[in-house]
């Protein structure tokens, strides 16, 4: 029977909220193909955690004890490369976290497995694994699969799968840590500095823009008009990923749902699945866009297709 394999990513203490989201996942799948879940958890006091994954759906959790509690990339890539090479499970879901990125790919380039990032659909049609991810900055959608691959590793988007709930009690096992270099050695955790931004989530009122503004230096322009007509500022994705806007900012699956939202006006955004998981549920959504054929037309209670430009002139005059 395959194996699905969870990687049990901690931070000071605490389970990080994406490793639920994998189990969820990872039970899902099982539902569709007959195989076992295990988590995996890499630690200096590995016991610490288990409680933490110990969720319905998993059949084992792992422990490997490392030298440091804290995460180290090479140690994560060794234990996880002599567990892959003795297991050989057939998947392996890693958040795609800061973390993740600094030793997923090198594992799946030591090991020649299947691998891609940032997914946020896992299925399986038939026997072949099929994933969906975004390209081209979240304009299409693209599914793949991993012709001729044993072991396929993922990185997976946060915000993607419901968190894992229901408490079980899944056999423990332990798996000797190998002989690792560390290239790296963590110091300290240092706090991001307060920057006094509001919570999004708890807005009843949203203006939230997108690529339709073009330039970082039409930013401020939308800041005026947000304050002009009473409403806090969004963006989606790629505004936040490019820095024009802070994270705390930022609408969708791996940002935040707006889940007290009343009215939201979505301007020069497209509608990509990530960004509307965080505002489809408002009851009121004005979308502004160029294009009749967007896909935030189709969740939209009113559509105007016109320049959000010749629009955000034209707002602030009903406001005075």
């Amino acid at each position: 029977m395959s194996e699905i394999m969870v990687v049990a990513e901690h931070r000071q203490g605490e389970i990080r909220p994406e490793v639920l989201e994998l189990i969820t996942a990872a039970t899902e799948l099982k539902q569709q193909k007959a195989c076992t879940v295990s988590v995996v958890i890499i630690a200096q006091n590995p016991q610490a955690f288990i409680a933490g994954v110990s969720m319905a759906g998993v059949d084992e959790v792992i422990t490997v004890t490392s030298p440091t509690n804290e995460f180290q990339p090479d140690t994560y890539k060794a234990a996880l490369f002599a567990l892959i090479e003795s297991r050989n499970p057939s998947l392996v879901l890693i958040p795609h976290s800061v973390d993740g990125w600094g030793y997923a790919p090198a594992l799946g380039a030591t090991g020649k497995y299947g691998f891609t990032t940032d997914v946020f659909g896992i299925k399986y049609d038939g026997d072949d694994l099929v994933t969906t991810r975004a390209a081209y900055k979240e304009k299409v959608y693209i599914e793949q699969d991993f012709p001729g691959k044993d072991t396929v590793v993922l990185t997976v988007r946060g915000g993607s799968f419901n968190p894992a709930e229901q408490a079980a009690s899944p056999n423990v096992t332990s798996f000797d840590m190998p002989d690792v270099i560390a290239h790296s050695q963590h110091k300290q955790f240092i706090e991001p500095e307060d920057t006094g931004d509001v919570d999004i989530a708890q807005s009843e009122f949203m203006l939230s823009i997108g690529r339709g503004i073009a330039e970082e230096s039409n930013v401020e322009q939308f800041e005026e008009l947000a304050d002009t007509v009473g409403a806090t500022l969004g963006c989606s994705r790629p505004l936040a990923d490019s820095g024009w806007l802070p994270k705390s900012r930022q609408v969708g699956q791996s940002g935040k749902t707006v889940g007290n939202c009343k009215l939201y006006i979505a301007m020069g955004i497209s509608g990509s699945v990530q960004h509307m998981a965080g505002m489809k549920h408002v009851e009121n959504i004005i979308a502004v866009n160029t294009d009749p054929e967007a896909s935030i037309m189709s969740i939209a209670k009113y559509g105007i297709v016109a320049d959000i430009f010749d629009i955000a002139e034209e707002l602030p005059a009903h406001f005075e």
